[in-house]
């Protein structure tokens, strides 16, 4: 066995001595599910778990629970695995969020011994923080600051019910619909007013009448956030919130103008007035080919069988920030499967993101990504960056 096979063997079992501690952090995350911008729980354990595990750590980065915790040298390769963890409303952890901040965790703390066991070998790992992913688009904040200038390459991990290594995540716009009415009594004088929750009821059915003339891989999904306040009067303002989605940027404007069709019409109809304001989005995931074979490369290795079926990769599409960290370095986000037929965003799967089948698996992406960093850290050519880099530049020109 080589010198450098036994500094990748010996690393990854860093991970299996921790895997007590790991599970520890991943549960504490867990059973505190914190909505975006409020992981202050998490926040504290994660860093504090990083500073005793001896990295040097940025509490409080960019984002008041965001944070970079980093180990080695500036004159190498900068390779970033990414922490989420915030939970969605009422249902908790029902994304996996502690799973992919434990994962992080783990494959910094194995790419970090690596370094550590070859003191020659320039590099450095470097272990974001990244909240309110569930809306909040904490990584773009991070993308403006610069946070990932000086970065070569982007790994994350995210659980799902199976194991997909070039997930289609979709372009993402939320767009806030707001009608406005006229109030008048209800009973009394019904005809003075002009009703507000009329035309929003109007555009919820036409978006789903629309549907027809979407392309099966758009997803338009809405609800009602405010519908009156009283029945007796008639409602002059009615809120919708709707979130858009699309393979690309360009096929989600293209939805968006059917989409906003729909809004003007139905105030129109109802004789309201109406404003839609859009947030500045998640654009879809470019998976970088030549990350992502070294990816697979590896989990193959450690026994990992991806799902054949196309099928099974559409319909677990969705979308999130890390599509624009992609547009920005280099980026790979695999899907791996925690055991259950639950899909994301379920109570079913909040259940499933804390056992210990969950845990073992994220161990394993653990390894991989530690595995994958390690294959460009230890590159003495930097050919394997080169190809990623060339690949990046051929699809977005020179950044």
């Amino acid at each position: 066995m080589d010198e450098l096979t036994q500094i990748r063997s010996y690393s990854t079992q860093q991970i299996d001595q921790k895997s007590q501690e790991l599970k520890e952090l991943s549960f504490q995350i867990w059973s505190h599910p914190e909505t975006c911008y409020n992981e202050t729980h998490a926040h504290e354990v994660l860093t504090s778990f990083l500073e005793k595990e001896g990295f040097v750590v940025e509490r409080n980065f960019i984002h008041q629970t965001g944070f970079r915790a980093t180990f080695g040298t500036s004159n190498g390769v900068n390779v970033c695995v990414i922490c989420e963890y915030d939970a969605l409303p009422e249902i908790g952890h029902a994304c996996g969020h502690n799973l992919i901040a434990e994962c992080g965790v783990a494959a910094g703390i194995a790419i970090k011994a690596a370094l550590e066991k070859a003191p020659n070998k320039h590099g450095k790992v470097t272990i974001l923080g990244t909240p309110a992913e569930e809306g909040g688009g904490g990584k773009l904040k991070m993308i403006e600051a610069g946070v990932f200038d000086d970065i070569h390459v982007a790994l994350m991990a995210h659980p799902c019910p199976h194991n997909i290594p070039r997930p289609p995540l979709l372009a993402k716009q939320e767009v806030q619909i707001t009608f406005t009415g006229k109030p008048a009594h209800a009973a009394a004088f019904p005809w003075q007013g002009v009703n507000a929750l009329d035309a929003a009821v109007m555009c919820y059915q036409a978006i789903s009448v629309m549907r027809q003339q979407f392309k099966p891989t758009w997803r338009v999904h809405g609800i009602f956030t405010n519908g009156g306040v009283k029945p007796s009067i008639i409602p002059d303002k009615a809120e919708l919130q709707y979130y858009l989605r699309a393979p690309t940027v360009l096929e989600l404007e293209e939805l968006k103008s059917k989409f906003e069709g729909c809004v003007q019409g139905s105030a129109l109809l109802a004789g309201c007035q109406v404003s839609y304001k859009y947030d500045t989005g998640y654009l879809d995931l470019v998976t970088n080919q030549h990350l992502a074979s070294l990816y697979e490369k590896h989990a193959t290795a450690q026994g990992l069988v991806f799902t054949t079926d196309k099928s099974v990769e559409q319909n677990e599409s969705a979308s999130g920030d890390i599509g624009n960290v992609s547009q920005v370095i280099p980026t790979i986000q695999p899907g791996y499967s925690i055991y259950t037929s639950e899909s994301n965003h379920t109570r079913g799967f909040r259940e499933a993101a804390g056992s210990d089948r969950a845990h073992l698996a994220t161990l394993t992406q653990a390894k991989i990504l530690a595995l994958t960093a390690l294959d460009l850290i230890f590159d003495d050519n930097d050919k394997t960056l080169q190809a990623i880099q060339e690949e990046f530049k051929a699809t977005f020109g020179s950044r």
